[in-house]
């Protein structure tokens, strides 16, 4: 596949590069422990691959698919516990990026690409990222679901779509990434090391199994 006319890419966060069961997992129990203790919800072993399924959606998403039956009450109680667990984590330096991930973002910028971030999260969490690894010294535009009320990732990349460099890449190891590219008309790369499954990145232009191949292809 031809990329030499890519001017844009735009990356998705978690799954792509940043492994991020390893700050979520823990949260997302100490929040789960949380309902169970107080009756919200009944006692359930999570295994791993029921609790990757819900790194993509956006915050509203994540609740909707995870029980319907919480109230909005609950939900405004548990999910700050989310917020700081995962928030002392990161400044406690748990957050990992997948091996090479800093390398290719620093490879792609010394190239001379434009490199968008692009997730499904809230801004405390970009921000918080941007600060652990600075990512501001590689991203040109960096963009959460909460900056736009938690509207659909190919809705926030259309409403910029016409202010960037063509033509555009978007890469990201999700269904929703995938369709926000093919939604916006862009190439698109699915991730299958992130937590999507491969059925997911069907429709992908090209699927890579390590960020570090777009130094390959790009």
């Amino acid at each position: 596949m031809d990329l030499s006319h890519i001017k844009t890419i735009v990356f998705d966060w978690d799954g792509t590069l940043h492994d991020s069961m390893k700050i979520y997992k823990k949260a997302f129990l100490e929040a789960y422990q949380y309902l169970v203790d107080h009756k919200y919800a009944p006692k359930k072993v999570w295994i791993d691959k029921d609790i990757q399924k819900f790194l993509g959606m956006n915050p509203k998403e994540m609740w909707e698919s995870f029980y319907p039956k919480l109230s909005q009450e609950v939900i405004d109680t548990v999910s700050p516990m989310i917020s700081r667990s995962m928030t002392e984590s990161i400044k406690n330096n748990e957050a990992v990026l997948y091996p090479g991930a800093q390398e290719i973002l620093a490879y792609l910028k010394e190239k001379g690409y434009k490199l968008i971030y692009l997730s499904n999260s809230k801004t405390y969490y970009m921000n918080a990222m941007d600060e652990a690894f600075d990512l501001c010294n590689y991203f040109d535009i960096m963009l959460c679901s909460e900056m736009y009320n938690f509207i659909s990732k190919k809705y926030i990349l259309e409403r910029i779509m016409q202010s960037i460099p063509k033509d555009v890449v978007m890469i990201g190891d999700r269904d929703i990434d995938i369709e926000t590219g093919k939604y916006n008309k862009v190439m698109t790369i699915g991730c299958s090391y992130g937590y999507g499954s491969l059925k997911e990145l069907e429709n992908a232009d090209l699927v890579i199994d390590d960020i570090r191949k777009l130094k390959d292809i790009l």
